[in-house]
């Protein structure tokens, strides 16, 4: 009999974008929709509350955390490549995780705190992964509200207006030109608030962790594009 996998979650996991929404924001607990959409901003109202709401009679929003965990060590074993010196690149990521100051980063906290698997280098690096995009996330939220757009704006100037509908934000209005230079001044701000956590690396360090990353974001070439297209992580 074939073992199942390690990170097999129940069969009556909420599919799609309820485990994405019960997964991915259970670290927050059962918290009300409008809690999660203020903390996440870029996704709209409409994906969140059919998302979080699909997934709560399905299991508790501490389960969807650890079966979402166990999703990130999958898609990390699937698509990082054999040849990544993984170790390495745990130790200077955890490094920067521990050094992160997380206020008004709850997101980020969050996953901070959940736990790495002990004796899988890929699946931890793959979770090291998403928390530290979680951190760049938050960051960016707090930079897009700084310089006065809403996050839904972002999205729009970002992605386009199909886009951002796809994402859950119903008939958004095309963003005026005018907007533009906020939304970069926002990306300028999001690269200032992150400066400083990655400072605590030598400069030989930060070389060294942009090459893990970059050979740890290439995806193997067996994979296929609607393959990468089905776990789009949305920053705005």
């Amino acid at each position: 009999m074939k073992r199942p996998a390690p990170w097999a979650c129940p069969p009556d996991s909420p599919p799609g974008r309820g485990f994405y929404c019960r997964g991915r924001f259970g670290v927050l607990g059962e918290v009300p929709v409008p809690v999660i959409q203020a903390v996440q901003g870029f996704l709209g109202p409409g994906l969140i509350s059919a998302g979080w709401s699909a997934g709560r009679d399905v299991m508790s929003a501490e389960a969807a955390t650890a079966c979402y965990a166990r999703a990130i060590w999958q898609w990390g074993h699937t698509h990082i490549p054999g040849s990544v010196d993984v170790e390495r690149f745990n130790r200077l990521a955890q490094q920067l995780i521990d050094a992160a100051d997380a206020d008004a980063l709850p997101l980020f906290a969050g996953w901070r705190a959940q736990p790495y698997p002990d004796e899988d280098p890929v699946g931890a690096a793959m979770q090291r992964i998403h928390v530290l995009r979680e951190h760049r996330g938050a960051c960016h939220l707090a930079a897009v509200r700084l310089c006065g757009l809403t996050a839904q704006a972002a999205m729009v100037i970002n992605l386009g207006v199909e886009q951002a509908a796809h994402y859950g934000w119903a008939q958004p209005d095309p963003a005026a030109a005018i907007l533009l230079p906020q939304w970069q001044r926002a990306e300028r701000l999001t690269n200032e608030l992150q400066a400083p956590l990655y400072a605590t690396l030598t400069t030989q360090q930060r070389t060294e962790f942009g090459q893990l990353v970059s050979e740890l974001t290439t995806p193997p070439l067996s994979l296929q594009e609607n393959d990468l297209a089905d776990y789009t992580y949305v920053e705005c």
